[in-house]
């Protein structure tokens, strides 16, 4: 069967009055396989429990029979109906037999073309393309085709960005953009530029190396895999057993010896505890196994995984600043993460990932060859903001330890001592985090300690300032100053800056949007600068 399907005759109309440059195509023929295993994993277990419990008796397996024929017919009905078809403006994707569906997607409107395949995809030689598109109200609606050949996929990803980006810049009048036509076809192939030669434009910026996998064991996330895998196998066992596992176990704890039961106990909990970095590392290496970023067509393409491969495409016109993110033991090897700050992008946490975690210089060398880092220093904040960091991170264990020692409670006043102790070191740390600064072309703030994130976004895009104050940052003389960006989370916030810094700052990045709202010292008022009216 041929992947190309009669253009505009689907619904049995003649034309719908849209521009075309190739037919409506339809799925691979293997999406007839993908979806009836991807349904059949979810009905394994209750087909399983039924044929046991039945005895398989033969209605059972019948029963089972008929719905992994059903399954079956499902996924030819699903290839033969649905089909796509991508127009000089617009992108259309049918689909339904009984229940048609027709969705059109201005192709200006295109925020991201993401290519995913699962190990199912990848052993068929397939890829689910997802289309992230802006609504008129600010919302999304997206596009999916499970499943595509993996090479249709690419070359769909490259139309699709080319020709939106050919209609956002006004270039419609130019030569028409038409795509390659699968192999087979007689017609000949007027734009093999869109689509082929622009390989020959790619600029790897980065390939992951394997010393890069080590890196996986700093981070907290990747650490508590074994504690989540035991609580996943607990779950599925208390789900299986019941009330029968509980039994067991209780009846074992307590004809157990204590002084066996607690030397049982350390060792699991030492060995969970060595086992920590070797799972931290295992799991890294699966999320981001051949790790690349590459630039071609205008665009940054990240991908990565080993199972599950994701590509991820980010037009660099919207991405408007980049994240540095770490914590206290990647900080130690100084470790840091990318993230882009983009447009319009939903997922931001998987998909605007540039680098994952590895060497702060090899970092910064793949930013400045990918973006525009930030080349500035970035300004202290007052010493009373330090203050504020040691009263939240020492005041209530201090407080804790005062109510130990009057109860005579030592323990507690030990504890809370401890902790009062390490308070101190992380306010420090966080105190030293904080700042923000401008290097006449890049806005950059930074905050956080067990998570600390730099941020820093394009002078263009800051489209406003907002100043936050509590009642003790009003006695302190200091404000929380947010930069308003119309990308990533909305906002940037550099906290606890000095309030009348903080203004004379935002008026040096943005004075058209600040000095508006400033007024001069009336004569003979003390000071020169200019301050907030209110």
């Amino acid at each position: 069967m041929s992947d190309a399907a009669p253009a505009r005759d689907w619904w049995g109309e003649g034309d719908s009055g849209f521009a075309t440059a190739e037919p409506a195509r339809r799925l691979s023929p293997r999406s007839m396989v993908v979806g009836p295993i991807n349904q059949l994993r979810s009905l394994l277990v209750p087909i399983a429990v039924g044929l046991v419990v039945g005895g398989f008796n033969p209605w059972v397996i019948g029963a089972s029979a008929a719905a992994v024929v059903a399954l079956l017919v499902g996924g030819l009905v699903t290839w033969r109906t649905v089909s796509y078809e991508v127009g000089e403006e617009r992108l259309e994707i049918r689909s339904g037999l009984v229940r048609r569906s027709r969705r059109t997607i201005p192709l200006e409107r295109v925020r991201g073309v993401d290519v995913t395949s699962s190990l199912l995809h990848r052993l068929l030689g397939v890829a689910v393309v997802r289309i992230e598109a802006a609504a008129g109200a600010g919302a999304s609606e997206d596009g999916k085709l499970d499943a595509v050949d993996a090479a249709e996929a690419e070359r769909l990803r490259r139309v699709l960005l080319h020709r939106r980006a050919v209609l956002t810049e006004g270039a419609a009048a130019s030569a028409p953009a038409t795509v390659p036509r699968p192999e087979g076809d007689e017609a000949p192939d007027p734009a093999a530029a869109e689509s082929g030669a622009a390989a020959d434009g790619t600029v790897t910026h980065f390939s992951m190396r394997r010393s890069w996998y080590l890196y996986g064991a700093l981070s907290l996330a990747y650490l508590v895999t074994p504690f989540a895998l035991l609580a996943t196998l607990f779950g599925v066992v208390q789900q299986s057993a019941g009330d029968r596992a509980a039994d067991v176990v209780l009846d074992w704890v307590t004809t157990t010896d204590r002084g066996l039961l607690t030397a049982l106990t350390a060792t699991a909990a030492g060995v969970l505890v060595l086992l920590m970095p070797v799972f931290a590392v295992i799991s890294y290496a699966f999320t981001h196994w051949g790790f690349s970023l590459r630039e071609r067509d205008g665009s940054l393409v990240a991908e990565r995984g080993l199972f599950t491969r994701r590509s991820v495409t980010l037009e660099k016109r919207r991405i408007r600043g980049h994240e540095l993110l770490d914590n206290p033991l990647e900080r130690t090897r100084r470790a840091v993460r990318l993230r882009a700050i983009v447009t319009g992008l939903g997922d931001t946490a998987n998909r605007a990932v540039l680098l994952p975690i590895g060497p702060r210089p090899e970092v910064d060398a793949v930013l400045a060859r990918a973006l525009t880092p930030f080349r500035g220093t970035l300004l202290p904040h007052p010493r009373a903001a330090l203050y504020r960091r040691w009263f939240r991170a020492v005041g209530p264990f201090a407080v804790l330890a005062g109510v130990g020692l009057a109860a005579g409670w030592p323990w507690l006043s030990a504890t809370a001592g401890v902790l009062a102790a390490l308070g101190v070191v992380l306010g420090l740390d966080r105190y030293r985090s904080l700042g923000h600064g401008y290097d006449g072309t890049m806005v950059s703030v930074r905050s956080g300690s067990l998570r600390r994130r730099q941020a820093t976004v394009e002078r263009s895009a800051v489209i406003g300032w907002t100043w936050t104050q509590t009642l003790p940052q009003r006695r302190a003389g200091l404000a929380d100053l947010q930069v308003t960006v119309g990308a990533g989370d909305g906002g940037y916030t550099a906290m606890d800056a000095s309030q009348r810094r903080s203004v004379a700052f935002a008026a040096g990045v943005t004075p058209e949007i600040v000095r508006p709202f400033l007024v001069r010292p009336r004569a003979g008022s003390d000071g020169t600068a200019d301050t907030a009216k209110g």
